[in-house]
């Protein structure tokens, strides 16, 4: 974006058109006590070259600048992305296209929609996915909604080792209804514990994340026989989908909605965002699937058309009839999944999946001859947690200097468990980088 600072006779010209006299003026209207009253602590006004100096000057001061290798995920994944797919996704075609309201001038968007639902749909070998919605968390949370209206029910059970985020979005989501959340606990191997689901008559649905936050593998195909034991939904979230080119698919192993975040899948992590929330169902709960689809049809001539079929949301249906307040889709963040899926491929894709699974396996074995070992023995993905000496924080630090990110604390999202650090690695990292990681931790231990 270009620096376009206004000028005082300009500023003075938008405030006559607005019918005011001053800035002061222009927002009378908010409360007094919630302006700032005084000016903001700012430097001097800069040129635009000086801008851009100083701009570069503290990106080189950023903790990912070049040389730095993290070995922290928790919900973010440093992955390749394929040029072609960065290329292809800065075509004017795709960042300026219209919003596809109108079929007859949206085929481009609508096709590409399409073939990212069709994608997304195999992957987690669902039958029907929608357009994408905001991110894992929000995507999530859509899916206890819709449970709890298909079986007008009005309490989840959730593992307690579905990402803190997503938990948090959901009692957000939660807390102005009538529905409760009740979470599942854990086990002593990193696992949810099976057992632990609520005696009641009154469950919507049970919910568990595989690889959950601790990395661990979660036994679906159980969790999905205890709800069907319940009559609920069973409601699989992930936030790393890569882990479905190497494990049985969710939607295989008896799941009703699967929801999670794709950021792996050709986004780049950008601080946190945007993101893709990803959202599958079965057909016979598709007109409860929030957010919109996109279908292929033929038009009067027999030639193939693409068109929005479902938008169940208060700007186009009766409000009690909404499914949610999702206004749109991060169709964007999609096309660049469907890019990245349809660049790699089936057989690529499971290649990729088992070089994460191996280089992880890799690093959790070389840490445990250096005295850091895993607390849980259940299988694990591209992350997974060890059990790290008292002091271990420190050596943390250090090992910051030396522009390496040695995992993340646990602790403030499992207050039981100091001491233990989440470690992830992904096809990023080389053998080199994983011996230079493990040497480094020995020397300073």
């Amino acid at each position: 974006m270009r620096y376009l600072p206004h000028t005082a006779g300009e500023i003075e010209a938008m405030l006559g058109v607005a019918g005011v006299k001053s800035m002061d003026d222009l927002f009378s209207t908010v409360p007094e006590n919630c302006r700032r009253s005084g000016d903001m602590n700012l430097p001097e006004p800069l040129t635009e070259w000086e801008l851009n100096t100083l701009m570069e000057g503290l990106a080189r001061t950023m903790a990912v600048a070049p040389g730095f290798k993290v070995y922290a995920g928790a919900g973010s994944y440093e992955h390749f992305i394929p040029h072609a797919v960065s290329y292809l996704l800065s075509r004017s075609e795709f960042v300026t296209s219209y919003t596809p309201y109108q079929p007859e001038i949206s085929q481009g968007t609508l096709q590409a929609v399409y073939e990212y639902q069709t994608l997304v749909s195999r992957l987690l070998g669902m039958e029907v996915a929608n357009a994408s919605m905001y991110d894992g968390a929000s995507a999530f949370a859509e899916a206890l909604l819709m449970a709890a209206r298909i079986t007008r029910r009005r309490k989840v059970a959730v593992s307690s080792l579905i990402h803190p985020h997503y938990l948090r979005v959901l009692r957000t989501y939660f807390g102005p209804s009538d529905l409760e959340v009740v979470e599942i606990p854990r086990l002593e191997n990193g696992r949810t514990n099976s057992s632990g689901l609520p005696e009641t008559d009154d469950l919507a649905a049970v919910a568990v994340q595989s690889p959950n936050f601790f990395g661990c593998v979660e036994d679906l195909a159980l969790f999905a026989e205890k709800a069907r034991e319940k009559d609920a939904l069973f409601v699989v979230t992930f936030t790393e989908p890569l882990a479905y080119g190497l494990f049985r698919s969710p939607g295989g192993l008896g799941a009703d909605i699967v929801c999670g975040e794709g950021q792996s899948l050709g986004i780049s992590q950008s601080f946190g965002g945007p993101g893709l929330g990803m959202f599958a169902t079965r057909m016979k709960f598709v007109r409860q699937m929030p957010g919109r689809l996109v279908g292929k049809t033929v038009d009067l001539e027999g030639r193939r058309g693409f068109v929005l079929t479902l938008a169940t949301r208060e700007q186009h249906i009766r409000r009690e009839k909404a499914t949610s307040n999702i206004c749109t889709n991060n169709s964007h963040c999609a096309l660049a999944a469907a890019m990245y899926m349809a660049s790699l491929g089936g057989k690529a894709f499971r290649e990729l999946a088992r070089m994460n699974r191996d280089k992880s396996e890799y690093l959790k074995g070389a840490l445990a001859k250096a005295g850091l070992r895993a607390p849980f023995d259940s299988p694990t993905f591209n992350e997974f947690v060890i059990l790290a000496p008292s002091g271990f924080e420190r050596i943390r630090k250090m090992l910051f200097e030396s522009k390496i990110v040695a995992g993340l604390p646990v602790v403030p999202f499992f207050p039981d468990l100091p001491h233990h650090y989440l470690f992830c690695v992904t096809e990023t990292k080389t053998r080199e980088d994983i011996d230079r990681l493990v040497s480094e931790i020995e020397a300073l231990l």
